[in-house]
């Protein structure tokens, strides 16, 4: 049998998302009131308008299987006309009960509202809470504890969902507690602490960054990026290492180079000896009567000398060859004497040579 009962709410919390949490004392064990038609539909007891009194007792309401039905069950606006299941739930439920645990006499839940509608009525005054849950119902006549009598008895009490209406069974006598004034849920402690909008976050350094630790997606997607960001940094740094030992490479070898061409940089007796080869190769070439021009080097020269002697017999032959054949070729060239030229004594002018000196002035000035 699905029953309702009722509490009111008060002391609201705001998360920043928008989201309500607040901590309700549900309805006492003892004796109720229904009406016939919510105990005894078919009127086989009572009559649809008869005040029914129904006992709850405190063994079955603060039993731990009853306390844990609660649990996760749908916040809901008004009753549903069924029990809300996974078939009709996406219709009906506009937040979650987070919590139920014994505090005294009374059940306290943890509830979240997630619904702006619901939340903007709630502010507006519609603040009483109505619980939802099916039983066993017996019919039996007793006393309660509290001398109260009875005529049936709720048993295995399993909770379906939990109303805001105008009107809840109980009034107002089942209020919500400050925060402060009782311990949160022995069932999920942390809850709550979800909803607050100064939660104590919990984070950690990781490669010089703070990461919220608290929310795993927050942590997960901001630990990817860091490593993302790691790897990227990795591959940058892998490739000026690279860079860095192709450019220590090409430098040993520039060294290596430049020692090279220092050491086999030509001396100044080398410089004379080669160009004095070279001018005594020009002057066995010009005695033979080859032309020679300044753009030749030295082996331009001796293959011109044995193309005009040798002609296409020496078309093909290497320089070896052709300095060879150059050497017997020129080996009875007369060389003209290319030394240079003395001046011969020089004149000395003297004052009483007056003519002489004129003639020195006067070639002077051109």
């Amino acid at each position: 049998m699905l029953l309702h009962d009722a509490l009111t709410l008060d002391a609201r919390r705001r998360s920043g998302d928008g989201y309500m949490a607040v901590k309700a004392r549900s309805a006492r064990a003892g004796v109720y009131d229904y009406l016939g038609s919510e105990v005894d539909p078919q009127g086989a007891k009572f009559k649809a308008t008869d005040i029914v009194k129904v006992y709850r007792p405190a063994e079955e309401v603060f039993k731990a299987a009853s306390l844990a039905s609660f649990v996760a069950k749908p916040i809901t606006d008004n009753h549903p006309n069924t029990p809300v299941t996974s078939a009709n739930w996406r219709d009906h439920a506009r937040g979650t009960v987070f919590g139920a645990v014994k505090d005294g006499d009374y059940v306290t839940f943890d509830l979240a509202f997630m619904d702006a509608a619901l939340i903007d009525a709630v502010d507006s005054g519609k603040r009483e809470l109505s619980n939802g849950y099916a039983c066993d119902l017996a019919f039996e006549d007793g006393t309660a504890p509290d001398g109260t009598a009875y005529h049936a008895v709720q048993r295995n009490i399993r909770g379906n969902h939990v109303a805001v209406v105008d009107r809840g069974r109980a009034g107002s006598e089942c209020r919500v507690a400050d925060a402060s004034a009782f311990a949160l849920c022995d069932s999920n402690p942390s809850i709550l602490d979800r909803f607050t909008k100064e939660k104590p976050v919990k984070t950690m350094l990781i490669d010089g960054l703070t990461v919220d630790v608290s929310n795993a997606d927050t942590a997960i997607a901001t630990i990817n990026t860091i490593l993302a960001a790691r790897d990227a940094a990795l591959g940058k740094v892998t490739g000026l290492e690279t860079q860095v030992a192709t450019l220590t490479t090409d430098k040993a070898t520039l060294e290596t180079e430049n020692k090279q061409l220092k050491d086999s940089k030509p001396t100044t007796a080398q410089l004379l000896d080669a160009a004095k080869a070279y001018g005594q190769v020009v002057g066995k070439a010009k005695a033979l009567g080859v032309t020679v021009t300044d753009a030749m080097d030295q082996a331009a020269v001796m293959k011109a000398v044995v193309d005009a002697k040798m002609g296409d017999a020496a078309k093909d032959w290497n320089d070896e060859q052709i300095a060879a054949s150059f050497a017997v070729l020129t080996k009875d060239a007369k060389v003209e004497d290319q030394q240079v030229q003395s001046l011969g004594a020089p004149r000395i002018v003297t004052t009483n040579d007056n003519a002489s000196v004129r003639d020195f002035a006067r070639l002077a000035r051109y």
